[in-house]
C-alpha cells in the first residue's frame, strides 16, 4: 500500500508505503543484489559481469509510478492522494566494499554527468514537481544495503524543507533584489573561517547555521539553479570538491564517516525560480569519534536544532584533515 495523506497541522504530505516493511536488510556475506551477476550465480538487479555506474527503479520505492488506490478516502480536512512518483537506486561502482570516497575525480565526474542525466529526464515528466538526489551513508543512518550506492525520489510535490527555502529565497530576492545563497557565499567568502575547501567553481562551507555536527554545503560560486545549469568546467569542479569532501570526512576520525547527503535544486514544476540557488548539504551524525548526535525532543517536536560545538570548530578540524 502506498498513498499521500495531508498534515494540516503542518501543511505537508505523509507518505505510507507499507510494501518497504519487506526490503532486503543487510543480507548476508556472498549475497548482495547490487553485485554484477556472477556466472552461474544467483541473478542480482544487474544481469551483466560488470558495470561503471547503473541506475534502476527500486523495487521496494516510496513512490510508485502507477499506484494503487489509496487505502483509505479523504475527507476536506484529511486529504488522500496517489503516491505517483519515481524512486531510482544509483549504483556508484560493482566493488561492493568502499565508497564515494575511493573513487577517482573522473569517476565521480561520470557520476556527476548521471545526476544531471536523471534530473532532466525524471524532471521532464509532467507529474514530477521535484528531484531530489541523496545518498544515506552508513549503517547509523538506516542503510538496509551497504554496497555503495545513492537514490534519487522524482516527488509528486515539492518537499516542505525545499518549499521553505524557496520562499525564503524569493522573499530575499524581492527584498534586495539579490540571490540568498550568493548572499551567504559572500558572508562566508568574507569570514572564511568557515571554508572548508574551495576551487576555481565551488565553494565548501560548515556553514555558520550549521545544525548537523561537521555539517557541510557545498554551494556552486556562480548563480545556478540546478545540475543542468553546470557547464562542463564546473561538472569536473564538482567532482573534484566532492572527492575533497569525501576525504576529510573519512580522515576526521579515521574511519568511513556516516552522513546523508542531499541535493537542493530548482523543481522541476513548470515554474522558473531565479531566485534560488544550488547547493549540496551533508548531515554527519557523529559529534565525537564514539559519540552520536541524536534528533531529541527539541529537533523532532520543536524543529529547533541544538548544537554542542560552534561551526567555526568543525570548519578548522576539517580543514586540518584529510586533502587539502
Amino acid at each position: 500500500m502506498s498513498e499521500l495523506r495531508w498534515n494540516p497541522l503542518l501543511e505537508e504530505w505523509v507518505v505510507t508505503a507499507t510494501h518497504r516493511q519487506e526490503r532486503t536488510f543487510l543480507p548476508p556475506e556472498g549475497y548482495c543484489p547490487f553485485c554484477p551477476t556472477k556466472p552461474g550465480g544467483f541473478l542480482t538487479e544487474v544481469p551483466a559481469s560488470d558495470y561503471e555506474i547503473v541506475v534502476f527503479e527500486n523495487k521496494f520505492p516510496t513512490f510508485q509510478r502507477e499506484p494503487p488506490p489509496p487505502a483509505v478516502k479523504g475527507s476536506q480536512l484529511y486529504r488522500v492522494e496517489p503516491s505517483k512518483g519515481i524512486c531510482e537506486v544509483v549504483l556508484y561502482s560493482p566493488q561492493h566494499e568502499g565508497t564515494l570516497t575511493d573513487k577517482s575525480v573522473e569517476e565521480i565526474y561520470k557520476l556527476v554527468l548521471v545526476w544531471t542525466d536523471r534530473y532532466r529526464e525524471l524532471g521532464s515528466l509532467d507529474f514530477v514537481k521535484y528531484v531530489y538526489i541523496f545518498e544515506n551513508k552508513g549503517e547509523i543512518i538506516g542503510v538496509t544495503l551497504t554496497h555503495p550506492h545513492g537514490q534519487i525520489y522524482a516527488f509528486p510535490f515539492i518537499p516542505p524543507i525545499i518549499q521553505r527555502e524557496l520562499e525564503a529565497s524569493r522573499r530575499h530576492h524581492e527584498r534586495t533584489g539579490r540571490c540568498l545563497l550568493c548572499d551567504v557565499i559572500g558572508e562566508e567568502v568574507a569570514d572564511s573561517r568557515r571554508i572548508v575547501a574551495e576551487n576555481p567553481f565551488f565553494l565548501a562551507v560548515v556553514p555558520f547555521y550549521a545544525r548537523y555536527p561537521y555539517e557541510v554545503h557545498i554551494l556552486t560560486k556562480r548563480h545556478r539553479l540546478s545540475l543542468s545549469d553546470l557547464d562542463d568546467e564546473e561538472q569536473w569542479d564538482l567532482a573534484r570538491i566532492f572527492k575533497v569532501v569525501m576525504v576529510k570526512y573519512d580522515a576526521l576520525f579515521g574511519f568511513s564517516l556516516p552522513y546523508m547527503m542531499n541535493m537542493h535544486q530548482q523543481p522541476t514544476d513548470g515554474q522558473r525560480h531565479d531566485y534560488y540557488h544550488f547547493h549540496i548539504e551533508f548531515y554527519p551524525l557523529h559529534r565525537t569519534r564514539d559519540k552520536l548526535k541524536y534528533r531529541a525532543s527539541t529537533e523532532s517536536g520543536a524543529g529547533t536544532f541544538s548544537t554542542d560545538a560552534l561551526p567555526e570548530e568543525w570548519a578548522a578540524q576539517l580543514r586540518a584533515s584529510g586533502a587539502k
